[in-house]
């Protein structure tokens, strides 16, 4: 087993660590160590497949990077956003159900969404929204703690845009690095110059998430009349 690896495939692995001890760090309390682990496994998760395209191509590899995700970009953020909210939770039971059936969602909709991301996936757009995006997207939300119900609301609309047949432009290495040194910037001044950081990454996924469908739909089309 251990030579169907391949480097990319150790990477995948290096994803899911960060993934698992990032709900480690929640269970500690430790959210700052949490929510910087689950941007490590965004990271990890961008790398392997640029390993994969430059390296021997692993036999495991697609099924290694789903089942990596899946602890880094779909338990790991579920927990995040509960414990974020849980001590407004513990005083309401109805709520504490609600978010809890809400989180369910997110987790189903994750599993579907990297279940089929590689018999679905096209060379130059992603169809539905990439899992690593609505992780980004939740996860930097929970840390300005905005009202439960705006939450809620976010998660299901990111849940759904997973699985939806909407397109989604695939970044070029260019934007890609540029948004690894985002994150990274995120992580190390998380909580420093007013959230100013966090909130430039919230902003930068935001336009992704609105306008991305919109840029792709007008490439096309111009693409076509030429």
């Amino acid at each position: 087993m251990i030579k169907l690896l391949s480097i990319a495939d150790c990477i995948s692995l290096t994803n899911a660590i960060f993934g698992f001890l990032s709900i480690i760090m929640i269970f500690l309390k430790e959210t700052r160590f949490a929510f910087s682990l689950i941007l490590l496994a965004l990271i990890a998760d961008g790398l392997d497949g640029i390993v994969a395209r430059k390296t021997r191509k692993g036999e495991l590899g697609e099924y290694m990077e789903a089942m990596a995700d899946m602890i880094s970009l779909g338990v790991a953020p579920a927990f995040f956003v509960y414990f974020t909210y849980h001590e407004i939770l513990s005083n309401n039971l109805f709520e504490q159900i609600l978010v809890i059936s809400i989180l369910v969602i997110y987790l189903i909709m994750s599993i579907i969404r990297l279940a089929s991301f590689h018999i679905i996936k096209e060379e130059k757009f992603f169809i539905g929204l990439p899992a690593s995006a609505s992780t980004i997207f939740i996860i930097v939300t929970c840390i300005f703690k905005i009202d439960l119900t705006y939450i809620i609301i976010l998660i299901l609309i990111l849940s759904f845009a997973m699985i939806s047949p909407i397109k989604f432009p695939k970044i070029g290495l260019k934007i890609n690095s540029l948004a690894a040194v985002l994150i990274f910037a995120t992580i190390i001044f998380k909580d420093m110059y007013n959230n100013i950081v966090p909130l430039i990454l919230f902003i930068a996924i935001g336009l992704y998430v609105l306008f991305g469908p919109i840029y792709l739909k007008k490439t096309e089309s111009y693409v076509k009349e030429i």
